[in-house]
């Protein structure tokens, strides 16, 4: 399935059904196989201890992977999550921004199946990884 965004046009469309997200996020690639996201870390998204906190963890992955969807489905942001599970690994620097990849493992009419990587910018070992299905509902 060809990609129906370029990571301009993508990143517009998420400005427009997704508004509270904006400032958060920047597409770093996009292709046929996933995507590739930052999140711009910032003080709201650290708990104690000067790292970035579990549900900031948990929304750079869903959106990564939402990105990644949305890329090869065009305009219809109507697909859900129906399932994730992270695994966290690492303590993530709150003074760094973190980059998620994402990999398309299966993209089919109902369901997408992907798991995604998470890093502190600048390191080789991941802090967190998560595999994450998505529903897509049917045409009408």
């Amino acid at each position: 399935m060809p990609l129906r965004f370029t990571i301009q046009e993508l990143s517009k469309y998420v400005e427009e059904i997704f508004p509270q997200v904006k400032d958060d996020f920047e597409i770093l690639e996009i292709s046929e196989l996933g995507s590739r996201v930052r999140l711009k870390v910032t003080f709201r998204h650290l708990r104690p201890g000067n790292t970035v906190s579990g549900p900031a963890i948990f929304s750079l992955v869903d959106c990564t992977a939402y990105m990644a969807i949305l890329a090869k489905l065009g305009k219809e942001a109507l697909a859900v999550t129906t399932n994730c599970s992270i695994d966290f690994m690492r303590k993530p620097s709150g003074k760094t921004d973190l980059i998620a990849n994402c990999e398309i493992l299966k993209f089919g009419k109902a369901l997408v199946v992907a798991d995604v990587k998470v890093y502190s910018e600048g390191t080789e070992k991941p802090v967190a990884r998560a595999s994450i299905t998505y529903s897509i509902p049917p045409k009408n």
